[in-house]
């Protein structure tokens, strides 16, 4: 399906106006005032909530290899969740799947 220029602006006005009143929703109209203990307690597992939501989808179908599943990317993604919960660490974390993405892609390539 094609759209014109004027369709895509229109489209992109849409979203940025439906955005801004979700947040404003949350933000604007009660921002100021104090809630409940049980909304705050959940609002502590957004991140945790969201963030697999964006990886799990680069891990298995991963653009590099035009969405065909890799059992190198699967792994170095195991070994950062594991590096994770071992050290409770993020920057290791990182580090840690960085350098097993690296050295299997290194060993594939011997191989």
């Amino acid at each position: 399906m094609t759209y014109s220029a004027a369709e895509i602006w229109l489209i992109i006005a849409i979203m940025g106006i439906g955005t801004f009143l979700i947040r404003f929703s949350f933000l604007g109209l009660i921002g100021d005032r104090a809630m409940p203990a049980f909304v705050l307690r959940l609002l502590r597992y957004t991140p945790v909530a969201v963030l697999p939501g964006m990886v799990a989808p680069l891990v298995l179908w991963p653009a590099a290899t035009d969405g065909v599943f890799d059992p190198v990317r699967m792994a170095a993604a195991v070994a950062t969740v594991l590096i994770g919960i071992w050290t409770r660490n993020v920057l290791w974390a990182i580090l840690g799947g960085a350098a097993t993405l690296y050295a299997l892609m290194g060993l594939s390539a011997l191989l």
